[in-house]
């Protein structure tokens, strides 16, 4: 196989950090800051928070009045997110899980989710407790990919989605969660306001790489019998030499909670 694709898997808050710093995520990010519609004075909650890279612009949204929390599972993300957010007095990280939230019932305005959704257990009960913490009229804006969109370009159709079924079968624990969302929303308590679809487009397949894990993620295809060791080869060294293009589409559903 080409040795254009990364190999290591990377550090979680780099992977997250680099994420965050693309074109792609910028756009979806944008949209999912500006649905939640953040006023000065708002308690809200970043949900997964990861390596904290949206803690500061919503402290910025509701400002020194208001209050923001982060909160994440993993502890070297939840210290990373700290250490960058150590210097705004109204921006608190806490360890905790989207199943258990560790705050009062009704004591948040306003709660985001980014790409967590689709890695937690249970989806439902998530939703639940996000609920729970929500004042009647709080608002919940949750950015989920569905991978079952995940579009790559190359010759062979039936390699292409053999690897993007694996994807969305079997590296993501909820592969098709973006699709599921304003239904689960609505059977937690919740008023779907609107549901807004970011497709990104990568062009270049060392972007993509970055992203998607293009070589680990076919090594695990390979593991798991969908692809052949000769398939792969193939499927990897017709993305590493020709006219790359891939899509996924993120569903930001912006939700309210019904009193």
């Amino acid at each position: 196989m080409t040795d254009l694709f990364e190999r290591a898997v990377p550090d979680p808050a780099a992977y997250l950090d680099r994420l965050a710093a693309t074109d792609a995520a910028r756009s979806y990010k944008a949209v999912i800051l500006d649905a939640l519609d953040a006023r000065p004075g708002a308690t809200a909650l970043d949900l997964g928070c990861g390596s904290g890279a949206d803690l500061g612009p919503l402290a910025d949204a509701v400002g020194p009045t208001g209050k923001v929390v982060g909160v994440e599972l993993l502890p070297g993300l939840a210290e990373r997110a700290r250490e960058r957010t150590r210097a705004t007095a109204h921006i608190g990280v806490v360890a905790g899980d989207l199943h258990a939230l560790p705050f009062p019932d009704g004591s948040a305005d306003l709660a985001r989710t980014d790409r967590g959704l689709q890695h937690v257990v249970d989806p439902a009960r998530a939703l639940a407790e996000i609920r729970r913490v929500l004042r009647p009229g709080g608002r919940l804006v949750m950015g989920e990919p569905d991978w079952d969109s995940l579009a790559i370009d190359h010759p062979d159709l039936g390699l292409a989605r053999a690897y993007t079924r694996h994807v969305a079968d079997r590296i993501v624990r909820n592969g098709v969660i973006g699709r599921q969302l304003p239904r689960l929303a609505r059977e937690a308590g919740f008023a779907v306001r609107g549901v807004v679809p970011v497709t990104s487009v990568f062009r270049e397949v060392e972007a993509a790489d970055r992203v998607l894990g293009l070589r680990r993620t076919t090594e695990r295809a390979v593991a798991a019998g969908r692809l052949s060791a000769a398939e792969a080869e193939r499927w990897l060294g017709h993305l590493a030499t020709e006219p790359f293009h891939a899509a996924v589409t993120l569903h930001v559903v912006v939700a309210e909670a019904v009193a």
